[in-house]
């Protein structure tokens, strides 16, 4: 497909938070040091995943992805961001902006898949513990990490040049704070309601149906528990699944709004602020939700930063080897 010419030729226009230039420079410092905790959190995650032999389990091969992909979707959002965050220049360059469109659009659309995904092996660990290592083999692992990367790539194809091809007429100001489907299209100079259309339809695809998937999986996790009555079962349960069903919420609770109801009063009046937790804010605290209390991951970095226990005594002092090591 033939990308429309008048989208490659001059800079555009990013407005974000000019209006409010003290705001600016709050959000500068907030933004940056959530990026830096983003690439740190986030690359431990990976790197104990990938090295630690007790995390070799399905859980952990999944949150690597998701890791994996916090750390570009926000890579291809903030460093664009804090330039213009610090400075009076708000532009950015049309190539750039159709990258960004098009990275963003399938790592985001990617991580509503993956949550899904990540939602069915919580289902087989308490569902199905006696079959869940034959349900959740390497190979299934592997096809479901690559489906939810196809289908991010497919769908940001798709909806990125369908927007891209959308004639502007000269339009140049975007008002948002990096080049995003819902507040690209109306910069067209055309009827942009079968778009609009075409817009909601795939919301539904990619963020209702992974959360009705989900919803299902915990649906029967739920059925599960309540049969066993055990308090025992319900706090395993809830160790299981808890810090998912946290990412769950804060994400899609986020997104939803502005992808379900572009158009919405509420949608254009606090969209510039709710793209930015799920963008800047979501990614930071993925790990923290999911490392916070998890013992195989504190005892995984004990294992890696202090694999003699008696150097971390030496060094460190007792209480902190023993924070660091309680789970292994």
């Amino acid at each position: 497909m033939r990308t429309n010419k008048s989208w490659v030729s001059g800079d555009f226009i990013l407005v974000g938070f000019s209006d409010q230039p003290r705001l600016e420079r709050t959000l500068f410092i907030i933004v940056l040091i959530s990026y830096l905790l983003t690439l740190v959190e986030n690359t431990i995650i990976i790197l104990v995943s990938s090295i630690d032999p007790k995390l070799k389990t399905p859980m952990y091969f999944f949150l690597m992805h998701l890791s994996l992909v916090d750390i570009c979707f926000t890579t291809s959002i903030v460093p664009q961001l804090l330039w213009n965050l610090q400075g009076p220049a708000k532009t950015i360059t049309a190539w750039g902006c159709t990258v960004q469109l098009y990275i963003s659009l399938a790592l985001g659309s990617t991580e509503c898949v993956l949550l899904a995904v990540m939602a069915f092996d919580r289902y087989a660990a308490v569902c199905k513990p006696l079959h869940y290592a034959t349900v959740m083999n390497r190979q299934l692992c592997w096809a479901l990490a690559g489906v939810s990367w196809l289908s991010g790539v497919g769908n940001a194809l798709i909806q990125g040049t369908i927007t891209l091809r959308l004639p502007r007429c000269g339009h140049r100001w975007l008002h948002h704070f990096f080049c995003e489907v819902p507040s690209m299209i109306k910069l067209a100079c055309v009827d942009i309601r079968a778009n609009e259309v075409q817009l909601f339809v795939a919301s539904l695809v990619l963020l209702l149906l992974p959360l009705a998937l989900i919803l299902t999986s915990y649906g029967h996790i739920a059925k599960a528990v309540m049969r066993i009555k055990s308090a025992q079962a319900w706090h395993r349960a809830l160790g299981t699944c808890g810090s998912h069903l946290t990412v769950v919420t804060l994400f899609y609770g986020s997104i939803t709004a502005i992808y379900i109801q572009p158009n919405s009063s509420y949608a254009q009046t606090h969209g510039k602020f709710i793209s930015l937790f799920y963008t800047v804010m979501t990614p930071t605290l993925n790990p923290l939700i999911y490392t916070l209390r998890n013992k195989d991951v504190n005892g995984a970095l004990g294992r890696l930063f202090f694999r003699d226990p008696g150097v971390c005594k030496q060094s460190r002092g007792p209480a902190f080897c023993v924070f660091m090591t309680r789970g292994s």
